[in-house]
């Protein structure tokens, strides 16, 4: 079967359009990551929010206060199997992103089956980020920023027929001191800009579809102590805003909104205890709305020691 056949399929997985003349590739990069980040409407560029920093601004990672690991497993719109697994360090990471649609059985206009359609695409990513003021021989330049960058290998399986390629982003992240804005104070200021498939492109045997560039901004601010706000800006057309807040230090609310080619509303909560992180987040669409549940651990802030008892009297009143 030609991959032409099955456009109407990969728009449907991935809840995008395609091309007329498909040579803009269609891959898992186009669905929003991340599990936490998506609750709060998938702000992630100018926030370190453990092994989910890898998906969204590789910079992020030199801000990583050490070892975290995490995992989703969710359907996609109700149609595809969608997976998420990062392993981040301090200064670099490593994942991966993961959408396979299986068997879905064709049929014509008057009912009768025809050929089966299927989908896959995945996506292995490496990334890197560097504060350069860690570095001995750099001069302080009065600006607490990291500049990062992350490789992205990326394979799709249309029908049967198969492509690879691989494409390359830039990040960069600035922090800024506290300050207050008459009543209101502002802690925790930051700036991202990362740009995307500066290079790379997707081959089949027939033919080459390059992946769409582009140059996105985030800033975000903790607000009276209380709620986190971020704002993310991609030129190609999507905006993204969100809304975090923690009533205790181990649960945190979030709310959010996507526009682009269609409006979204997400939601999702996480709770924290002991290093272990179960986060939900929901998000509507005009085909279906997707639920994602992800299971993190944060190494660094994990007491292995404390034993399950202590774990338990955390989460029971």
């Amino acid at each position: 079967m030609k991959r032409t056949t099955c456009f109407v399929l990969v728009a449907l997985l991935i809840g995008a359009g395609l091309g007329a003349s498909a040579q803009t590739a269609s891959t898992v990069l186009d669905i929003e990551p991340g599990v936490a980040a998506l609750g709060a409407g998938a702000t992630g560029l100018s926030m370190v929010r453990g092994a989910e920093t890898l998906f969204f601004n590789p910079a992020g990672l030199a801000a990583l206060p050490g070892i975290s690991f995490s995992s989703s497993l969710s359907t996609h719109l109700g149609v595809a199997n969608y997976s998420q697994f990062a392993l981040a360090f301090t200064n670099f990471a490593v994942g991966a992103l993961i959408l396979n649609s299986g068997d879905i059985q064709g049929y014509d206009a008057s009912g009768g089956e025809t050929e089966t359609l299927s989908y896959g695409s995945t996506s292995f990513q490496f990334a890197g980020g560097i504060r350069p003021s860690d570095l001995p021989f750099v001069p302080d330049m009065g600006l607490d920023f990291a500049v990062g960058a992350r490789l992205k290998t990326v394979s799709a399986d249309i029908a049967g027929d198969r492509g690879s390629g691989f494409a390359l982003d830039f990040g960069f992240l600035a922090a800024f001191a506290d300050t207050t804005l008459g009543p209101i104070r502002f802690s925790d200021i930051a700036i991202g800009l990362t740009v995307d498939n500066l290079i790379g492109s997707l081959s089949y045997d027939d033919d080459q579809e390059d992946f769409t560039a582009g140059i996105s901004f985030g800033a975000s601010a903790l607000i009276m102590d209380m709620v986190r706000a971020g704002l993310d800006v991609r030129l190609a057309g999507t905006l993204n805003f969100g809304l975090a807040y923690a009533p205790v230090p181990t649960l945190e609310l979030r709310l959010g909104v996507i526009a682009g080619q269609a409006l979204s509303i997400t939601g999702g909560l996480g709770v924290s205890v002991q290093g272990f992180v179960v986060d939900y987040a929901f998000r509507s669409h005009p085909v279906g709305a997707s639920h994602r549940v992800s299971l993190s651990l944060d190494f660094s802030s994990l007491n292995l020691g404390g034993g399950i008892g202590q774990i338990l009297g955390r989460l029971l009143p």
